[in-house]
Formats: C-alpha cells, sequence, structure tokens
C-alpha cells in the first residue's frame, strides 16, 4: 500500500510542478525583436569577434536595438552582408 501512496504523491506533485513551470513560462515569456533573427539570418555565422561584439548574435542586437553601424562584418562584406542588413532595417 506504501508503494501506491508514494506513486500517487509523485504523480500529483509532477502535475503541480508541471504545472507551476507552464505557467512561469507565460508569465515571464522574453519577447525579441524579429529583425534580430532576420540580421542574424544574413551573418556569416563563424563568430569572429572582427566587428567588436560577442559574436554574430551580439552584433545582430546592436545593430537592431542600438542602432550601430551595418558594414562592421568584415568576413561577410564580400557577399553584401551590409547591403543586407540595411534592407531589413529599412523594411
Amino acid at each position: 500500500m506504501v508503494v501506491v501512496y508514494s506513486a500517487l504523491v509523485m504523480g500529483a506533485l509532477g502535475l503541480a510542478f508541471g504545472l507551476f513551470l507552464a505557467y512561469s513560462n507565460e508569465k515571464f515569456k522574453v519577447e525579441e525583436d524579429p529583425k534580430v533573427k532576420m540580421v542574424l539570418e544574413v551573418l556569416p555565422g563563424i563568430n569572429c569577434g572582427a566587428c567588436g561584439y560577442p559574436g554574430c548574435e551580439g552584433y545582430a542586437n546592436a545593430v537592431v536595438k542600438k542602432g550601430d553601424s551595418y558594414d562592421k562584418c568584415l568576413p561577410g562584406r564580400k557577399s553584401g552582408v551590409t547591403e543586407k542588413i540595411k534592407e531589413i532595417m529599412e523594411s
């Protein structure tokens, strides 16, 4: 009988914690600007740091949120990253 009670208690605790986590996920959701993701897809993704930011995601956030310069990605200059970022930011 102890096994049955233990299983019921563990099941109830699992359900309670699952509901709490689902509620917390919705309550504390962080909205991200879709332009950051679009700029990140345009960047080469090699995370070299030549732009002065810690990786491509840091540079994409700086361009979208802080209005940083579009031409800091040195590896992406040959493939036209600067023009693509300008198109994204103007739309």
